[in-house]
């Protein structure tokens, strides 16, 4: 029997994901999971999604909802997604 991934995805290319989110930092998601606390097990986390994305379950969490104002008066509604959801992005 084959333990072959669904998915062909280098471990290499989660890393480089991450690197280019860590790079533009930003707000954490609704699991309010910072990137500093995702660093802290950086190994463990990485390797979960990679495995998950490349076997094909990854499914992502729903996203924390914010309000900006608008230039001309209101508000607008934003999705921020959770810091593993960006690298897998």
């Amino acid at each position: 029997m084959s333990t072959a991934k669904s998915y062909s995805i280098s471990k290499l290319t989660v890393w480089e994901a991450y690197q280019r989110v860590k790079a533009n930092r930003g707000a954490a998601g609704i699991d309010e999971q910072s990137i500093a606390q995702f660093e802290q097990k950086l190994q463990r986390n990485l390797y979960k999604l990679w495995n998950r994305m490349s076997s094909g379950s990854y499914l992502p969490p729903p996203v924390r909802q914010v309000e900006i104002p608008k230039q001309s008066g209101g508000k607008c509604k934003l999705g921020i997604p959770t810091v593993a959801d960006r690298v897998a992005l």
